[in-house]
């Protein structure tokens, strides 16, 4: 045998989907949707369907329930997908139910294979097909008439030219044992829980013959357009290498925008670092934020800042909001929302794209473990390090903010652990200097970089943060207080 036998991919105009299938569905495949009642399958089969069909690629929607199939239509006509002009054109629906009542499948099996025969469709539906297997439980005059069944659909299936679908509720022990789940050459999996009175949807695509899934667990939406998935991100060895040529190209840096600053990271912020900026509350995280937004600005630089702890309102200061009015930076909100890590991602990755972004804000740390879905508070650290990842191994450098309480008595950069995934961290805290309260700041590290060791004095002033003198201009540090011998640092006697 020569030549190879070439299968054409089907997409299936569901976001995100046929990444997870691996280019797309198999043509003239039998697939089996299944899942737990109220996770998405009829609604993923639908939007599959009118993505599908036209006038030259028919579909055929067989419904075995009880209800009629107007009431279901009546729903999925909610979804943007949905195009009334289809149906009965190109989309024409059967409902079993009368033929199921009778217990005899020769019966049903001959019914679906005559309408297939006169309608000639490319795709194939049978919502619900757990429908026919609770039927047999009581149809106790053909014992084994379910698995006979099951086997000859099988059979005439994979003799059509079309791609089909069974739809079907199961549990994980029913998958185990089905008969059904041996014979399709795909399967999709949809899940849903409630986590800490979150609703957390998952799809899994557990087999499709002859091509590379992904595998794995991935979160969707059900939203006004259908399905929205969110493959799950990966730290692929494409990002570990951008990471990796970050490093050894360290001399091409970017300006932070605050006077004084580059010279104490070594140069600037490498390009395709992590900048971890860690500090309590009002110390200038975001200001520091806003100015290095705004000298990629003046740079030709675009930028992206997601806002996961402050609304716009509280976080757009009239210099951001110049910047994004401008076009200069895009603005992902997300302190509102219940997302999940890859949902985020995805978002981030779109907006980055979309505006050409260099530089990439993300305000706060702190922010965003309230924001992300319950489920993955257990695994922040494993969830942040895949985002920033993705994010460093696209070349973009990321700043991202941290609150961080104050102490004196122990030396910490990050509440969750996370410092480590820093390619750069700079430090703000608070001083008591003769009754009063003074800002300071320290470079704590720089990967592959010398760097500053100083700690000095900075204010905040209207034209943003400006760095002062060292702390070694000073002495006398007792239990945290410091005994002034000169006048702490102003504006007027500010150095760069």
């Amino acid at each position: 045998m020569n030549s190879k036998v070439i299968i054409r991919q089907l997409p299936t105009g569901v976001p995100g989907l046929d990444d997870l299938l691996g280019g797309g569905l198999p043509e003239f495949s039998f697939n089996l949707i299944a899942g737990v009642p109220g996770g998405g399958k009829t609604t993923l089969a639908h939007q599959i369907m009118f993505s599908q069909a036209d006038p030259d690629h028919r579909a055929l929607f067989f419904t075995v329930l009880g209800e009629p199939s107007l009431k279901m239509l009546r729903y999925q006509q909610q979804f943007s997908f949905f195009d009334a002009a289809k149906v009965n054109a190109s989309i024409r629906y059967v409902n079993l139910a009368e033929d199921l009542l009778q217990g005899d499948f020769d019966r049903v099996l001959k019914r679906i294979t005559e309408e297939v025969q006169a309608f000639s469709p490319s795709l194939v539906f049978v919502d619900s097909f757990r429908s026919v297997a609770d039927s047999s439980l009581h149809n106790t005059n053909s014992p084994g008439a379910m698995q006979r069944f099951l086997q000859q659909l099988g059979i005439t299936m994979t003799s059509w030219q079309a791609t089909t679908f069974l739809i079907g509720e199961y549990t994980v022990p029913e998958a185990d044992s089905s008969p059904i789940f041996t014979v399709a050459d795909g399967i999709i999996w949809l899940t849903q829980s409630l986590y800490r009175d979150t609703m957390v949807r998952k799809i899994q695509v557990l087999k499709m013959r002859g091509q590379s899934q992904q595998t794995g667990l991935h979160s969707f939406r059900i939203q006004s357009d259908g399905l929205a998935i969110f493959p799950r991100a990966e730290v692929t060895l494409q990002h570990s290498a951008a990471a990796y040529r970050s490093v050894i190209k360290a001399e091409q840096r970017i300006p932070m925008g605050v006077p004084g600053l580059d010279a104490m990271l070594g140069g600037g912020l490498p390009m395709g670092y992590g900048l971890l900026v860690v500090g309590p509350s009002g110390s200038g995280k975001t200001i520091l934020a806003t100015q290095f937004l705004a000298e990629g600005a003046r740079q030709g630089e675009p930028g992206v800042i997601a806002a996961f702890e402050k609304s716009p309102s509280q976080l757009l200061n009239n210099t951001l909001c110049t910047l994004v009015e401008k076009g200069h930076v895009g603005l992902f909100d997300a302190h509102s929302l219940s997302l999940s890590i890859d949902e985020t991602l995805h978002h981030l990755v779109a907006l980055i794209l979309q505006m050409q972004a260099k530089r990439v804000v993300l305000d706060s740390l702190s922010g965003f473990e309230l924001i992300l879905a319950p489920e993955f508070h257990e695994d922040f650290r494993g969830s942040l390090y895949r985002m920033v990842a993705v994010l460093t191994g696209m070349g973009v450098a990321v700043l991202m903010t941290s609150e961080l309480a104050d102490c004196y008595t122990e030396l910490r950069f990050s509440p969750f652990g996370s410092a480590f995934l820093a390619d750069a961290i700079i430090m703000q805290r608070y001083i008591e200097v003769g009754g009063s309260l003074a800002r300071v700041m320290a470079v704590a590290k720089v990967r592959g970089s010398a760097h500053s060791k100083e700690i000095r004095f900075f204010d905040i002033t209207s034209d943003g943060i400006e760095i002062g003198l060292p702390l070694t201009n000073y002495s006398g540090i007792l239990s945290g207080h410091l005994v002034l011998e000169q006048k702490p640092p102003s504006s007027e006697n500010i150095t760069a």
